[in-house]
């Protein structure tokens, strides 16, 4: 099936502990817990997602998330990584995480050096801003999911 078929996808669940590398390289990240990650589409592809995030039934800000292995870091068990933009970084264990998945951009990629890797995260985080603001994408940030008290885990 094709990414754009299954967009948007609306998704949440508690965050959980991770490897903490995304905030080492300056894009923390808020991360799902296995059963979130298996309940995802089996052909849903792995690669760098944009959307919209909110936390505990907050602001709803933009995002750009990881599905996938993180080949660079060599993964055992793939993972959902969100990056929130503009939110101020706070402590968001066992916090209810809800993400709209709106856009594909760009496949899972192993990086040569971790510069390589903050510089394509760089490039993702700006290409999100810039296709969020499209009306074909702006219009989820408002969608019924992120007032409605969903938080079961699950698509």
């Amino acid at each position: 099936m094709l990414v754009k078929e299954i967009l948007p996808l609306f998704v949440s669940g508690k965050v959980i502990r991770g490897f903490r590398r995304g905030s080492e390289m300056g894009f923390p990240t808020a991360n799902f817990p296995i059963e979130v990650v298996r309940s995802l589409p089996d052909d849903f592809e792995t690669g760098i997602y944009c959307g919209w995030a909110q936390v505990n039934g907050g602001v709803v800000y933009k995002m750009v998330m990881s599905v996938g292995w993180n080949p660079f870091f060599d993964n055992k068990e793939k993972s959902m990584e969100t990056h929130i933009l503009q939110m101020d970084p706070e402590d968001l264990y066992d916090k209810i995480l809800k993400v709209c998945i709106a856009s594909y951009l760009r496949p899972e990629a192993n990086f040569t050096t971790l510069q390589n890797l903050k510089k394509a995260i760089k490039c993702d985080v700006e290409n999100a801003e810039r296709l969020l603001e499209t009306p074909e994408l702006r219009q989820y940030k408002d969608d019924h999911f992120f007032t409605t008290n969903h938080t079961n885990g699950h698509l």
